[in-house]
């Protein structure tokens, strides 16, 4: 697939079935992560595969930080919602939980560290599309609680950046739709042209 055409037609797509995601394939898309540019070759990104069985310690830590905001965890109703929150890593049969660990290089600034690990996240997203899964990246609140750090041993410094839920489709998603390059972009071609700029 050539990468404009992966670029214009990926899609984030939630309905996967149950079948298993090869080896083969989760290793290239974990290849491709490894490919992002890293200011001064740091490399700040770490990948944790869930499959099987170890998607529901992350379901049960989904619901213990959701436990927090709750006045009466015992209730029917909260209990109810707890166990749907167990049981959303099942939604697909892989997930590859990505990390940024920044390096100790003085010359690395932080900010470049976590865009390190976006540019990686691009790159696994786009894979997984040139080889014919849906996927899509979750975020949210719980993703940066201290208990998602303590379950992936990511150091004080470090983050969790997202879920990549990955699965083979069970449709076909429609054409995406985007603000025209025009709306976004101004052409800057003198040193005057910076004073126009509102």
């Amino acid at each position: 697939m050539d990468v404009l055409e992966a670029i214009k037609t990926r899609r984030s797509i939630g309905l996967v079935s149950d079948e298993p995601v090869s080896k083969e394939l989760i290793d290239k898309i974990l290849e491709a992560g490894t490919w992002a540019p890293s200011h001064f070759r740091t490399e700040p990104w770490k990948f944790f595969v869930l499959i099987g069985d170890s998607r529901l310690r992350l379901g049960k830590t989904l619901a213990k930080i959701e436990e927090k905001n709750m006045d009466d965890s015992s209730s029917e109703s909260n209990q109810k919602k707890l166990t749907k929150i167990i049981e959303k890593p099942f939604r697909a049969p892989l997930i590859i939980a990505v990390a940024v660990e920044p390096s100790d290089n003085p010359k690395a600034f932080i900010q470049e560290e976590y865009g390190a690990v976006y540019a990686a996240i691009q790159n696994m997203l786009l894979a997984a599309h040139g080889l014919g899964l849906g996927g899509y990246w979750r975020t949210g609140k719980p993703t940066y609680d201290p208990l998602m750090k303590e379950l992936f041993k990511i150091s004080e410094d470090g983050e969790i950046l997202g879920f990549l839920y990955f699965g083979h489709p069970k449709r076909t998603v429609p054409e995406g739709k985007r603000r025209d390059l025009n709306e976004v972009t101004t052409w800057l071609s003198s040193e005057n042209d910076f004073d126009k700029l509102v």
